[in-house]
């Protein structure tokens, strides 16, 4: 459901003492929309994933993209320079699971605050650093699908300390669709395998997307990694998993 207009706004999510900055977008029109939880890269909750966010919500839905990095670098927005990555590695290694789960789930329960958000399960899409998140989010209860975009990290490693994120595949709510490029050497192809492998041990409902052409980062359109092909096929992908929460 394409709507004409769309509303956005930045809010404060509060968790705890920790009040977390978060941009949301959603219809301008009356009625009740599913909930979507967009997962910033590395490079914080910048133009392109506000332009994420405001794409679902022209999609029909009510997006919000929290900062998970707000505990390190409040206000954090980065580009994609070498020095922008070193930087966003950086508070990327200082991260914790439990905190981002702690975080996410406060940003949930904000979105079912909302008069126009539909209760009963939200969805979550998350893209670089952001689709590990995802995908170790999926474990939420609240968490009925997850677009996981090139997670790098997923089978040998989870923010802080811990087994990897992959070792959580079984207790994964909903359904899940990944997206790998093949050309992402972040990546490497049997690390793509593994996590289907686990995904299919615990039957969990779920797509792997291999792009041929693509490398990471291939879905954003502002890195020279962009390609379009890769990135249309995706988003269409998005749009078919996203359309069960109606």
């Amino acid at each position: 459901m394409t709507v004409t207009t769309i509303e956005t706004q930045w809010v404060q999510v509060k968790n705890g003492n920790l009040d977390i900055d978060a941009y949301v977008a959603k219809p301008s029109q009356e009625g009740e929309f599913p909930g979507i939880i967009v997962i910033q890269e590395i490079f914080g909750v910048n133009e392109h994933i506000r332009d994420v966010t405001e794409r679902i919500a022209k999609e029909g839905y009510v997006a919000i993209a929290p900062a998970i990095y707000q505990r390190l670098a409040p206000g954090f927005e980065a580009g994609y320079t070498p020095e922008d990555i070193k930087i966003g590695k950086q508070y990327k290694n200082q991260t914790k699971a439990s905190e981002l789960l702690s975080d996410i789930q406060t940003t949930i329960n904000y979105l079912y605050t909302l008069p126009n958000v539909k209760k009963g399960g939200v969805g979550s899409i998350g893209f670089c650093f952001g689709g590990h998140v995802t995908y170790l989010a999926a474990t939420l209860d609240d968490i009925a699908i997850t677009a996981s975009f090139y997670g790098a990290g997923i089978t040998n490693s989870t923010p802080g300390d811990g087994e990897p994120t992959i070792n959580c595949t079984a207790n994964i709510k909903g359904s899940i669709y990944t997206f790998f490029g093949d050309k992402d050497t972040s990546i490497p192809p049997q690390q793509v395998d593994q996590i289907e492998t686990a995904l299919q041990k615990y039957n969990i409902s779920h797509q792997v997307f291999r792009y041929q052409e693509a490398d990471h980062g291939f879905f954003c359109d502002q890195r020279g990694s962009y390609h379009a092909p890769s990135a249309q096929d995706a988003w269409n992908r998005v749009l078919e998993l996203f359309i069960s929460l109606r």
